[in-house]
């Protein structure tokens, strides 16, 4: 079965399997696309769902590596998504933001983001690398974590690494 794709790059192919598997009505085909993009996001330790829905290409400055979108997550125009980056649902009964997220357009994800659970960011929208975003963010806004707190000790710690054994 001849590619439709000429690609220079992972990235490229990425798009390129996920265009053409929505464009084609074939099942042969769509089976085929659907298991080189498998392959592809597994390379980068990635999960990027072909249900996700994205209108555009989302800018992916670091690549693949990483990268966790929850099928149901809507993602808008623009946006830009870094590495390590979790944009999960929370299906648990008791929790208040049941759901997977709806990304507004031009939204900046920084490294390490954390984005959980059926919660709307708004457009134009930055969200700072390792922050862990779980309420609605209205448009135009930045989302940073607070300071960290330093813990002084009066002993020294012991940080040596154990191996965990069942025995």
């Amino acid at each position: 079965m001849a590619s439709y794709l000429k690609c220079e790059n992972d990235r490229d192919l990425f798009w390129g399997y996920r265009e053409n598997y929505h464009r084609t009505s074939s099942k042969i085909q769509k089976l085929y696309y659907s298991l080189k993009y498998k392959r592809l996001i597994n390379k980068y330790n990635a999960s990027i769902p072909l249900e996700t829905k994205m209108p555009g290409r989302i800018a992916l400055p670091h690549g693949l590596n990483g990268i966790l979108i929850s099928q149901g997550t809507q993602i808008g125009y623009n946006c830009t998504i870094f590495h390590q980056v979790t944009i999960g649902s929370n299906m648990l009964d008791d929790t208040k933001k049941k759901g997977a997220p709806i990304i507004g357009n031009n939204v900046y994800v920084g490294a390490g983001a954390k984005i959980i659970g059926g919660i709307k960011v708004g457009d134009n929208v930055r969200i700072g690398a390792n922050c862990v975003v779980v309420e609605d963010v209205p448009d135009n806004c930045t989302v940073v974590m607070h300071k960290p707190r330093l813990i002084v000790h009066k002993t020294e710690k012991n940080n040596d690494f154990t191996v965990y054994s069942k025995t």
